[in-house]
Formats: C-alpha cells, structure tokens, sequence
C-alpha cells in the first residue's frame, strides 16, 4: 500500500484499529508488577507519525500506559549521546536468545550484557547515564515531553514504587555486574533511575510522535533538532531489529520485518525508515512478554505496506 492522501491514511489506520480488536481476549496482563496488572485487557490504540509530522491515531491511542522497556531506547539514544562508541566497551551488540532478565548468561560472560535492551543491558547503560546527569531520571522525562511535545507526560510514581518493591531479580543481575566491575555507581542509585524511565508514562501518540527521529534520520521534527546523526538513527534501528523483542527478535523480524521495542506494559514501537514510526498498544502479553494485539497490528501493516 504507498502512503496516499490524508483520509486514506486515516482510514487505513482505523480499519487496523477494527481488526486487531480480534485479537483481544488472547495473552494476560503482567501481573509480576501490581500495578500494571490492574491494567484492563481489552484496550487497543494505534498510532502513526510520518516524517513530515503527520498524525494518525485510532483507538485508545491517547491513553497513558506504563512504557516500561520502550524507555530503553531513550536511555540508549541519551548514553550514545555522551558517550559514543565507549558504550559498547560494557555492553554487547548481539541478540541473547535467552529471557529479559537472565542471569545465567550473565554470569557465563562474566557482567557485560549481551545487548542493551535486555534489562542486564539496560542497567548498564542507565550507569552511564547516572554517571552524566546529576538526576538522569527528571532528564529523561524532560527528554520525553520535548520530543513528544506532550508537557503532560510524567513518571508515574506507583509503578515506580511497585518496581522498587519487586527489585530482587535486577538488584541480583546489577550486584553481579557490579562485582564483575561493570557498575560504576550505587546499584540503588542505577536501580532507582532505571525503574523510573520504565515508569514513564505516555501515549501511542507521544510514543510515535518522540521517535520520529529514528524514521527521519536522527532529525526530530518536533523539537525541530538533529537528536543523533543519521549514521546513529540507522545504527540504534538495527539493534532493534535484531534485539528490541526480547527473545522473540528472530520471529517478529520474520513476520513482521521492522525495527521495534516492546514493553510489558503493552506497547510496541516500531521503524519504518525514512517514512513513519508507528506505536501499538494492548496490555495483554504473550509468553514472551510482548503484546497479543500490538505484534498483529503491526503484522498487518506490514503485510499492506509490502
């Protein structure tokens, strides 16, 4: 399907609104964080950002949900920013096969993360970020409104508590690497910061709308600024093509063929380069934590984009 008038694209978002709704009532709702187990099933949203900052929203496509590992990709642009190619000395670049939270194959490789999307891999570079920003968390909403442009967006402080509470698994895989010396800083402090991006809470609008960059060639047209160089915007796409779905990269880039990051709290972002980014949201999950009715929408656009 090329990309045609503006009634046409709005159509054809709603009609993939209308069908994915099939999938509603399929996976269940993460329930090892309390608070985003109350989430209701049976929302759906989807929406489009086109590079020339076009929108098109169906659905409950303006409703705030928990972004949870979507935040990753902030926190990987941030560190990339002030870093640059050091980061890759702490954290790898291949795709894991194993869970989010492994600990196994981060002890076998004695605390270097095998890419940044894992949370191993995201605590890492959310220590960077600690090391640079005197309040990396308030930087990175201060980052997420700009280029959202949604001054409404916040860290919602009861999933943070509830994370928090429930740290065990992180706490465990950030000891590990602190005592392999590739923690830098207090594990609370990176821990704190890190559950506080997951935190973030925002809309499939804010989220298509913040990462237009990575379709446009490192250039938010919202904050009206090159975020990251293009060679960047390409590099950051293929990591998540190859890593954004936890262990289920291999078979969403088979079906579905885009650059994406999921969260467990339902939503999934996806790339299509040099043309639109795109977020679908459902907080059903299937057994690989990423959303039942958000991987089928984005199966069907990429089926009708070709």
């Amino acid at each position: 399907m090329p990309l045609r008038n503006p009634a046409e694209m709005q159509a054809w978002v709603e009609s993939i609104d209308a069908r994915a709704r099939s999938r509603l009532g399929l996976g269940r709702v993460a329930d090892y964080i309390p608070a985003l187990a109350r989430q209701e099933a049976d929302r759906f949203g989807i929406a489009l950002c086109t590079n020339d900052g076009q929108v098109y929203a169906a659905g409950d496509a303006r409703e705030s949900f928990s972004i949870q590992s979507i935040s990753k990709v902030f926190l990987l642009t941030l560190s990339l920013r002030v870093f640059g190619n050091a980061l890759w000395e702490r954290v790898g670049l291949n795709p894991s096969g194993m869970p989010f939270n492994s600990l196994t194959q981060l002890e076998a490789e004695r605390g270097k993360p095998r890419n940044p999307f894992i949370n191993a891999g995201a605590i890492v570079v959310t220590d960077h970020l600690v090391s640079a920003f005197a309040t990396p968390s308030q930087y990175l909403q201060d980052v997420a409104r700009r280029l959202s442009g949604d001054t409404t967006v916040l860290i919602d402080r009861e999933v943070l508590e509830s994370e928090w509470q429930h740290r065990s698994r992180n706490a465990a895989m950030a000891y590990l690497m602190k005592a392999f010396g590739n923690i830098a800083n207090e594990v609370d402090d990176v821990l704190y910061a890190y559950f506080a991006c997951c935190a973030l809470g925002m809309s499939c609008v804010d989220l298509a709308v913040a990462f237009n960059y990575l379709a446009a060639s490192g250039y938010s047209r919202q904050a009206n600024k090159q975020i990251v160089e293009a060679e960047l915007a390409r590099k950051i796409n293929s990591i998540l093509f190859t890593s954004g779905m936890y262990d289920a990269a291999g078979e969403f880039a088979y079906r579905v063929g885009l650059p994406a990051k999921s969260g467990v709290g339902g939503g999934i972002l996806a790339v299509v380069p040099g043309r639109f980014t795109v977020c679908a949201w459902s907080p059903a999950l299937d057994d690989n934590g990423n959303s039942v009715a958000a991987q089928y929408a984005l199966e069907l656009l990429a089926e009708e984009l070709g």
